[in-house]
């Protein structure tokens, strides 16, 4: 099970030229990348209020700078998104396996499956759960994952989460699931993800499958 955002796909210049957008419109300076790439996550409203937070713009205004932003966002998901070095073949790798695939993100429903339908990556995945799914709570909220662990007729044991950042660890370890830490996305931008002895790491998208061959056996 993949996160999205900084493991399946790098779309942190959209993101962040989007949210500088926004910015703009309220008359405020733009942000620098990396300030803008820790608010990632937790999903549109929160990426949006912290942004007016630490740009000095009144928070009363949350309603229509989350408008505005998934406005400007909307129309430029695939300026600069792609899926990162390797990620198709490991996609592939797995599918030969025979092991089954799913997504769980707080990105909305609808641009998760443009992206993924972009790059023809929807039909590897027999789930895609989205943020904005009423029946879940956003991550780290494990329901989402439990629900789709007892959908799969599976076991947390043998489930593992892949993703980069702390939401994506908390999620994996309040599911009872195996995590792996996609240490090549943009997630740590907020701090070092310390890991447990039993945890994986993948420095590149190559480096994910030696995790899922192990489960595999």
């Amino acid at each position: 099970m993949f996160d999205l955002d900084g493991t399946l796909v790098d779309s942190r210049q959209d993101l962040v030229t989007s949210a500088n957008d926004m910015l703009a419109s309220f008359g405020a300076a733009p942000l620098a990348q990396d300030a803008i790439a820790g608010f990632v996550g937790d999903g549109a409203k929160m990426l949006v209020a912290r942004t007016l937070k630490t740009a000095g713009v009144p928070p009363g205004d949350l309603g229509v700078a989350l408008e505005r932003f998934l406005e400007i966002y909307n129309g430029r998901l695939l300026e600069t998104t792609r899926p990162y070095d390797g990620i198709p073949e490991l996609i592939d790798d797995a599918v030969d396996l025979g092991v089954r695939l799913g997504v769980i993100t707080n990105k909305p429903q609808a641009p998760t499956l443009k992206i993924l339908d972009a790059f023809n990556l929807s039909m590897a995945f027999c789930w895609i759960i989205g943020g904005d799914d009423a029946r879940f709570g956003r991550k780290p909220d494990p329901a989402s994952l439990n629900w789709l662990i007892a959908d799969a007729g599976g076991d947390p044991s043998r489930t593992l989460y892949i993703g980069d950042s702390q939401i994506d660890t908390d999620t994996a370890r309040a599911a009872g699931t195996q995590f792996c830490l996609a240490s090549y996305g943009f997630g740590q931008v907020r701090g070092k993800i310390d890991l447990r002895p039993e945890e994986f790491a993948a420095s590149s998208a190559r480096d994910i499958l030696p995790a899922i061959e192990g489960l595999w056996r």
